[in-house]
């Protein structure tokens, strides 16, 4: 099917029942410069998410969602279980069945042009991708950061995409007029490793560029390395060429984070493991034995090699100020900041 010609206000009758049911679905559409993917197309009815209190990440901020999946296909991402939200799986439709939301900067400039009290700030990429392969195709992030910067609203954007690099020259005139915190994603080197386990994903060596465009252009950017996986980046040789690579690309700060299992995801990544990796299966089993997180004495030398690690390439050792850019804490009250990054990765 050609994008060309294609009504918004058609309804494909080939919509995913589950999806059918969701008000705003306009259509369903494929096409060959997608293969396999089938995208949702919704009028949303809001921009603006409220994250609950009670949230583990983020509790009590905002964030702006376009997409509903993502074709980064991470077998680890943290979001994947948001898909049996929309009636879907968390497997294959996390990775196909994407829904964009196609007006989101339409309303969401409606949104804060009504707000008697706007939010502190905004946060984009603390779910699925706003820069993932579809964005080439939909453009919805230069809408939304206009809207923000005309509103004069604070934001953070965090990302694995590339296509960031076009939005560059817009996000510098932003950062004229509001706070705006760009992150990246960037935790494996390994070429076959990312292909294997983030297959939808640029390379490295792009977004290391990409990181060096951002810092070119005169803008911050804070490195998320996550996830670190045990037996698979996490080695002190592993953690310093990481490191290294991104002080070399001008990483303004690194914030690491291990790797985090929740019921589902746990399972997917365990069958990769037994397909990829089944040396390693349980040696998994042993460490994530007391359920989502890593045992403690396993984060406490994974954090040690990435202290030593920071301190020998210049980079500063994160804290609670460098949570704060990318309101990781949120605004629930929380313990004294530890040097350690929290669990889970954002992605």
């Amino acid at each position: 099917m050609r994008w060309q010609g294609q009504r918004v206000d058609a309804v494909d009758g080939g919509a995913l029942p589950g999806l059918a049911q969701i008000t705003g679905l306009v259509r369903s559409v494929q096409t060959p410069e997608f293969q396999g993917i089938t995208f949702h197309e919704v009028l949303a009815k809001s921009a603006l998410n409220h994250v609950a209190a009670t949230a583990r990440v983020m509790p009590g901020e905002y964030t702006i969602n376009p997409y509903r999946g993502c074709s980064h296909a991470c077998v680890y991402c943290y979001a994947r279980p948001t898909h049996e939200h929309l009636g879907m799986g968390l497997g294959d439709d996390f990775e196909t069945q994407i829904v964009v939301k196609t007006n989101i900067a339409e309303v969401l400039r409606r949104e804060l042009s009504r707000k008697r009290v706007l939010p502190d700030r905004v946060a984009l990429g603390t779910n699925t991708d706003p820069y993932q392969r579809a964005e080439g195709r939909y453009a919805l992030m230069p809408g939304i950061i206009d809207a923000l910067t005309d509103a004069r609203m604070p934001f953070s954007i965090l990302t694995k995409g590339t296509l960031i690099r076009r939005d560059i020259g817009r996000l510098r005139r932003a950062a004229d007029h509001v706070d705006v915190q760009l992150g990246l994603s960037i935790a494996v080197l390994d070429d076959d490793l990312q292909r294997s386990i983030e297959p939808g994903t640029p390379s490295a060596t792009a977004r290391l560029e990409t990181l060096k465009a951002i810092r070119d252009a005169g803008l911050d950017c804070t490195v998320f390395a996550a996830p670190l996986l045990p037996g698979l980046t996490d080695s002190a040789e592993q953690i310093d060429s990481l490191v290294g690579a991104l002080a070399d690309a001008g990483a303004t700060n690194v914030l690491p984070t291990l790797l985090y299992l929740q019921p589902g995801v746990k399972e997917l990544y365990f069958a990769w493991l037994q397909r990829e990796r089944p040396d390693l299966v349980a040696g998994y089993g042993r460490l994530y034995a007391g359920g989502t997180q890593a045992s403690g004495d396993y984060q406490k030398l994974v954090y040690r090699r990435l202290r030593d690690a920071l301190v020998r390439h210049g980079l500063p050792i994160p804290n609670r100020d460098t949570h704060e850019l990318f309101q990781l804490r949120g605004k629930r009250p929380s313990p004294a900041a530890s040097d350690a990054p929290a669990a889970p990765t954002l992605f």
